[in-house]
């Protein structure tokens, strides 16, 4: 295969044990529900052009760190202070990163990473005299 078949990522799904606290925490933050809701077992949230998922596991389904999912934002320091506003609690502040974005990360109540992102503006040199 030339080329990979591959055009986009169309939604991430996470499991949770609690959906309305889930679902008030991605509501909370600044998703919008598509589908599904506190009581429903699937719930989907618009997230640009793809979803986010979530879906009711059992207590007894455990699971431990997977990954990170990452958002591109607009305002990264905007959304940062939006969440502190709301009582939720960032893993540190936003910062610079050396491969070129802005981003903060949050966990949400069943432990997954979540990133807020926004690329970097490239550095112009300054002309020299």
């Amino acid at each position: 295969m030339a080329e990979c078949p591959i055009e986009a990522i169309s939604a991430v799904t996470l499991a949770t044990h609690d959906m309305a606290r889930s679902v008030g925490f991605y509501e909370t933050i600044g998703f919008r529900m598509q589908y599904g809701g506190p009581n429903a077992s699937f719930t989907s949230f618009i997230a640009g052009a793809g979803y986010l998922n979530l879906i009711l596991q059992p207590k007894d389904r455990s699971w431990c760190w997977w990954g990170r999912a990452i958002f591109a934002v607009s305002d990264v320091d905007g959304l940062y202070e939006h969440v502190l506003s709301r009582g939720l609690s960032p893993l540190a502040p936003p910062r610079d990163a050396e491969w070129g974005e802005r981003f903060f990360h949050l966990l949400d109540p069943d432990g997954h990473e979540l990133s807020f992102m926004r690329p970097l503006e490239p550095r112009t040199s300054a002309p020299t005299a």
